[in-house]
């Protein structure tokens, strides 16, 4: 009868583990303990595009700030919005697919330079990113830099260790499809 016990109480510590995982994951269970916080930097990541930078400013904003597409729909919901400033999700497709990650950040936006992103709800407590866009003889370069936090010293510096490598590919596959898009409409008599 004892190993009945110990059989029940390994299945709920299990469960309870893998469900703390899945919530993490997916950032339905945010963890933001502000103990043994580190820090890791994020970026950067640089692109040249050959569009104008109000141009490629505006694609990067029309999902928070205009009418997305319906393919952006699917990635960005818009919860609150205001004049330079909108609270929105972020759903991501992650372990192949089978989970989607659902971040909520403000996105706050300096017309034509400059786009920040501060993360409120996520699988690590703190996120802070950029992209910023300077005039370039090509068009524009577009850089993306952040920091990324996790608590629980060790522990989270391994959790940041899982996490960044994602969520910069994320980032990077985003930036790509701006600079598709804005040689696009560039391109366009």
């Amino acid at each position: 009868m004892v190993w009945i016990g110990a059989l029940a109480a390994a299945t709920v510590a299990g469960g309870s583990a893998a469900a703390g995982y899945l919530g993490l994951v997916s950032g339905a269970l945010p963890l933001d303990l502000g103990v043994g916080r580190r820090r890791r930097a994020l970026g950067p990541q640089t692109m040249d595009v050959a569009a104008p930078r109000e141009v490629v400013f505006d694609i990067i904003a029309q999902p928070y700030l205009g009418r997305a597409t319906r393919a952006m729909r699917e990635k960005v919901q818009v919860l609150e919005r205001g004049s330079d400033m909108v609270l929105a999700a972020h759903h991501t497709p992650v372990a192949g697919g089978r989970l989607t990650a659902t971040t909520v950040e403000t996105v706050r936006f300096t017309r034509p330079e400059r786009v920040d992103f501060r993360l409120v709800r996520g699988p690590v407590p703190a996120v802070t990113e950029s992209f910023t866009l300077d005039e370039h003889e090509s068009g524009t370069r577009l850089v993306y830099e952040g920091e990324l936090a996790t608590d629980l010293w060790r522990a989270g510096q391994w959790w940041g260790g899982l996490v960044a490598p994602r969520w910069e590919a994320t980032v990077a596959a985003s930036l790509a499809a701006v600079r598709q898009e804005a040689e696009r409409r560039s391109a366009q008599p």
